[in-house]
């Protein structure tokens, strides 16, 4: 349990350092770590007039492969799906969307917009 917990609060914050970034590339952030019943989505943002649904995906060293490689079509599924939760429990039904990237490797970060569609 204790290892569950720190590693929540690890990626917790590679996701505030991520936020952070989109915010110097002017987004704005709305929300981290939007939980629903069918999964969670790291980070909701606004670019424009786009709704941002954003994955963030943290790798200390290159042993288990790019932070990018690890939202494969099972994980971007998911977070369409709850995309789609939040643009209805919201009421936002007409509103442009797009899914987001941000691959932190080290201290390097890689950030892929329109990363995939739903």
């Amino acid at each position: 349990m204790r290892k569950k917990k720190n590693k929540r609060h690890i990626g917790g914050s590679y996701e505030k350092a991520a936020g952070y970034y989109l915010e110097q590339m002017g987004l704005r952030v709305l929300e981290y770590n939007y939980i629903c019943r069918l999964g969670e989505i790291d980070l909701i943002a606004q670019d424009g007039e786009y709704l941002v649904f954003c994955e963030v995906k943290y790798r200390e060293n290159d042993s288990q492969g790019s932070p990018l490689e690890a939202v494969d079509q099972k994980k971007q599924n998911k977070i369409f799906r709850c995309a789609m939760y939040y643009l209805t429990e919201r009421k936002m039904g007409d509103v442009p969307c797009r899914f987001d990237v941000v691959g932190i490797q080290g201290s390097r970060i890689t950030y892929i917009k329109n990363a995939f569609t739903g």
